[in-house]
């Protein structure tokens, strides 16, 4: 094989992946060359078929005018043996008998015909039959193929949604929330324990006890009146 033989088979082979990777993408394209192909194949098939049953039809008549000729060759054999024109009969016993032998060979000719009609119909109802299936085919494949695009361009859309930063910001406002709760807490705690706070509380105790001590002598007195007054009785 020589240098540009192999470039050409070189050439077709990576046409072909081309061809056919552009044609995974798109089925569309790929259906779409079927049909248009098997249609080209339905077209060529049925210009066959046509020339088949004009041969079967030609066979018929060639058949039918045969016999014609044959019937009308028997009469005139017959008028010829009673007329006694032993000349003429002998002519029409010949046509006669090379009339019967075309009857025979077209007899033969013509079942051939018919078989090859019949069976060349049964070819172009399958041909019309596979372009239908195709088609129909081709209609629920593409809908098929478009909904598992759909559903794996949402997959994907879900798979790319990342929500790390949505969390991670979240995580960052519960972690300053938290922070913000300890810090105040943290400053009740040291203001609790503080010495201006504690100060503070024992000012509060102090006047509790000053109140409980002039209470309780409020009350000394009240009992050494009455005391008192019960004695000057």
């Amino acid at each position: 094989m020589g240098l540009f033989s192999r470039l050409g088979n070189l050439w077709k082979g990576f046409l072909s992946i081309w061809i056919s990777d552009i044609e995974v993408e798109h089925p569309e394209i790929a259906y779409e060359n079927a049909i248009n192909s098997m249609i080209g194949k339905y077209a060529k098939l049925k210009s066959a078929t046509a020339a088949i049953i004009r041969r079967r039809e030609e066979l018929d008549d060639r058949f039918k005018k045969a016999n014609a000729d044959l019937a009308q060759t028997e009469a005139e054999l017959n008028t010829a043996v009673e007329t006694n024109q032993d000349d003429l009969a002998v002519v029409l016993i010949q046509k006669k008998n090379q009339i019967t032998a075309d009857l025979a060979d077209l007899q033969t000719d013509m079942q051939t015909a018919h078989s090859d009609a019949d069976s060349a119909k049964t070819s172009l109802l399958s041909v019309q039959t596979e372009i239908k299936k195709l088609q129909a085919e081709r209609e629920t494949m593409l809908a098929k193929m478009q909904s598992a695009q759909a559903r794996i361009n949402i997959q994907e859309q879900l798979d790319g949604l990342s929500v790390d930063d949505e969390v991670r910001a979240l995580d960052n406002v519960r972690t300053h929330i938290k922070n913000t709760i300890a810090e105040a807490n943290l400053g009740k705690e040291l203001s609790d324990s503080s010495l201006d706070s504690r100060l503070a509380g024992l000012r509060g105790q102090v006047g509790d006890v000053q109140a409980k001590q002039e209470l309780a002598a409020m009350k000394a007195r009240k009992a050494a009146a009455q005391q008192q007054g019960q004695k000057t009785m």
